[in-house]
């Protein structure tokens, strides 16, 4: 959109080691970025003729972007945020309130696609199909009668699969009381319980606003896992199995899909999308049983791995429809920027 050259604070939270000792889980810190998707964004931001200034979404971001307020023209979100039910909110709600421009989705659309549960609500109120589920705040609450094993048990409000381990998948109330138990403790948040649809795996990457664009669709395979490894995307399916020393590549894009599914599958997430009010970029995970897909997330800040050898689901899909890392950042941006200049 700009051959401006401007000045872009990129916000991010740095991955980090769990700590064992002080009983942090090991996937603690899965949601933040490496430094080679910090410096990757960097890099892709100052090929565009960019200059960029690194700041952590840590405690002191607030006071940061104000002493740089009058410096930067944008920012480049990609921080988690630290803690607290609606930490993906903290960089854009300092950004308002500052008036600083900033890409991607605003406080609440992030605050809402981060609880799982509010992110279902909104979706079949708008009568699009997901899962039936259940909030669990302790592991004795009764079970809904309307939810049918195996159940899936995940972290209410986390991404990248973070929680959501092999054992994760019940065949039971036993063992559903007890995950729900280990979850809420391990995470310190309540438990999202969810009917698992046992069928085909895939994630959507989406661009644009006004009229938002679909990258080519991948399909997720789970047929190489060991034996004893449930069929999903868990933590370990994805970041210890699907790792870039693997020879097996479990992503296929653009996933062989019939027209009718295909087109089925680019509504439900289009008018998630819209429902949910995201802007710049969003990628959706959904599966599918007997023709119907249904969504189970958003991911409102997607991983960007800048290595294909990685499988970040989101670059591999812009991969595919012939963009490099470069382009996917700057078309990110430019995204940001047309709204705010529309908006003026």
């Amino acid at each position: 959109m700009t051959t401006e050259s401007l000045t872009v604070a990129l916000t991010f939270n740095k991955k980090k080691d769990a700590s064992p000792k002080s009983g942090e889980p090991e996937d603690l810190y899965a949601e933040f970025d490496a430094d080679e998707t910090i410096q990757g964004i960097s890099k892709a931001l100052k090929s565009a003729g960019h200059s960029v200034i690194l700041v952590e979404a840590d405690e002191k971001a607030y006071s940061k972007l104000k002493k740089l307020k009058d410096r930067i023209d944008i920012v480049f979100n990609i921080a988690e945020g630290l803690k607290g039910e609606s930490r993906e909110s903290f960089i854009p709600a300092i950004c308002e309130l500052l008036g600083i421009p900033y890409t991607g989705s605003g406080p609440l659309t992030l605050a809402l696609t981060l609880d799982k549960a509010r992110t279902k609500e909104i979706l079949k109120y708008h009568r699009i199909p997901t899962p039936k589920f259940q909030v669990f705040n302790n592991s004795s609450e009764k079970l809904n009668s309307n939810l049918k094993f195996p159940l899936i048990v995940k972290p209410l409000r986390e991404g990248s699969s973070k929680g959501i381990k092999n054992n994760s998948l019940v065949n039971n109330e036993n063992e559903l009381r007890c995950r729900v138990g280990n979850m809420i403790r391990d995470y310190e948040q309540p438990a999202i319980v969810e009917e698992f649809i046992a069928c085909r795996e895939f994630t959507v990457g989406i661009l644009g606003n006004d009229d938002p664009r679909i990258l080519p669709i991948v399909e997720i395979k789970f047929n190489n896992l060991p034996g004893h490894m449930n069929k999903f995307d868990s933590y370990e399916a994805k970041w210890i199995y699907d790792n870039p020393k693997s020879e097996h590549d479990p992503l296929i894009c653009p996933a062989k899909l019939s027209k009718k599914l295909e087109s089925k599958i680019k509504k439900v997430c289009l008018d998630a999308y819209r429902v949910l009010g995201c802007k710049d970029w969003c990628r959706i995970d959904i599966r599918v049983r007997s023709g119907i897909p249904y969504i189970l997330e958003l991911n409102a800040l997607p991983g960007m791995i800048p290595d294909p050898k990685e499988n970040s689901r989101f670059p591999r899909a812009a991969f595919t429809a012939g963009m490099g890392y470069d382009d996917i950042i700057n078309e990110v941006l430019n995204l940001a920027l047309k709204r705010y200049k529309c908006a003026k």
